[in-house]
């Protein structure tokens, strides 16, 4: 028969007597004094409850230690059972008999035993190692292990490993630079750079490294690097590096105005002589004046808080918060230009004539754009001549020669594209911006520019 508990429970852990079960007992016949029901005999209860002395501290203290409960209840009530003497006395004031629990061994140092096996192993010198694994004890309210672990038996108890000499490691003190990147495959991966070239970088900013910092600088700058390259999350960086979050993001700040200073002149807009002596084959052919072509591409930004910050940066051709920014670049596919970061809806014309783009043209320049470079009469002031494709204006259809020039015009332009396609290699651009890395965009586009021109995967001039 189920019964119910009154309330009156011991409070030892695993012990299950109570006020219902002691009171079913007293009403149940007495085998020694019958028809007698125990409650009225002289026989001894089963059990009694003693409550936790609430009036002297340190008796309250004691009996809470020795119940070793995380929770104890709101009336502390403990069974007979479990005092010396079947209830508190002078000599025995506190339960400490069947508790509950065990106290866990104290934890060993792993032991290895070098054992030879057999003649034949002698000779050969090696060793054996056995590890003991250490025994663990665990209660009813200690979290288990993985029940995934238990499943495989067959790893439990010792380990032997046969054959292997002990022999002293040798000091490594290669950075993790050194490790990472064993060659110009590892160093595209996570830089977008050959390594020659990345070191050369490194040994460039030397001087500039923060002298808080323990890490050596083809460290700090690869880590730098990387979170442009790969896009990868703090805490990502900091367990590569084996740093705090906090640090990575110190690291990244500081090298990114460093490289930004010294990589601004790899960006440089070319002289005549050299766009002429590099241009391809294919711009030789229809456009052999074409100085630079122009483009317009976005990069998504993390949303931000402030109102008038979304407002500023919303894009309704990507439906969501973007940075615009300007690319120039040479026929022979040379970045030549790239400039700050403009709200996602600013219109090509505005950013044109903030960005400073046309300061750098000279007069007889011929500039290639896309239709959206409604800038004729801003470069005509400057005697530089505009190429785009041609518009129907209202016209039912285009002309035969307008139709060959927007194809011939859309066979060269789409090495602004490929430019473009090569800068966003860097996922910091392709990806969602940081909030934490805005303020800083306009460094990360000169870096990625004058990145992608150190790789030097240029168009053919054949």
């Amino acid at each position: 028969m189920a019964l119910k508990s009154s309330g009156t429970t011991c409070a030892v852990r695993g012990c299950t007597y109570n006020r219902t079960k002691l009171n079913h007992w007293l009403k149940s016949e007495c085998f020694d004094h019958k028809p007698k029901k125990k409650i009225e005999c002289s026989c001894p209860k089963w059990y009694s409850f003693h409550q936790l002395p609430n009036d002297d501290d340190e008796a309250k203290r004691n009996w809470l230690k020795n119940l070793n409960l995380k929770h104890p209840p709101k009336y502390c009530y403990v069974c007979s059972f479990h005092f010396v003497d079947k209830t508190p006395t002078e000599e025995n004031p506190y339960p400490t008999l069947y508790l509950g629990y065990e106290k866990p061994p104290e934890k060993k140092r792993r032991r290895v035993v070098r054992m030879i096996v057999d003649s034949q192993v002698a000779t050969d010198q090696a060793d054996v190692m056995v590890f003991e694994q250490p025994q663990t004890f665990k209660d009813a309210q200690t979290q288990w292990m993985d029940p995934a672990v238990e499943d495989h038996t067959y790893s439990k108890g010792s380990i032997i490993i046969y054959n292997m000499p002990i022999t002293p490691a040798p000091e490594i003190s290669l950075s993790i630079a050194e490790v990472t990147l064993k060659g110009d495959k590892d160093c595209l991966l996570y830089t977008g750079i050959p390594l020659l070239v990345f070191n050369t970088l490194v040994s460039c900013v030397q001087g500039f490294a923060p002298q808080s910092s323990t890490m050596p600088v083809q460290d700090q700058v690869l880590l730098t690097i990387m979170k442009l390259r790969q896009n990868f999350v703090l805490a990502d960086l900091a367990r590569r590096f084996i740093i705090s979050a906090s640090q990575v993001s110190k690291t990244i700040k500081h090298w990114i105005d460093v490289l930004a200073e010294h990589t601004k002149d790899l960006i440089p807009w070319l002289p005549c002589d050299t766009i002429i002596s590099t241009m391809p084959q294919v711009f030789l052919q229809h456009f052999p004046d074409v100085t630079c072509i122009i483009d317009c591409t976005e990069s998504v930004l993390q949303k931000a808080k402030n109102l008038d910050s979304r407002s500023e940066s919303y894009s309704h051709y990507y439906a969501s918060n973007t940075v615009k920014y300007l690319v120039a670049i040479a026929p022979s596919g040379m970045v030549m230009f790239i400039s700050e970061a403009f709200g996602g809806k600013c219109s090509d014309r505005y950013i044109t004539q903030n960005s400073g783009f046309l300061d750098c043209l000279r007069p007889g320049d011929l500039v290639m754009g896309d239709r959206g470079f409604t800038i004729r009469d801003l470069v005509e002031e400057r005697r530089v001549r505009l190429v785009i494709p041609a518009f129907t204006r209202k016209q039912s259809q285009l002309t035969n020669e307008q139709v060959t020039q927007m194809r011939r015009i859309a066979n060269v332009r789409i090495h602004v594209e490929r430019a473009i396609r090569r800068l966003k290699v860097y996922k910091i651009l392709s990806q969602t911006v940081p909030i934490s890395l805005v303020p800083k965009i306009d460094k990360i586009l000169q870096i990625c520019a004058a990145l992608i021109n150190l790789r030097g995967e240029l168009i053919s001039s054949k």
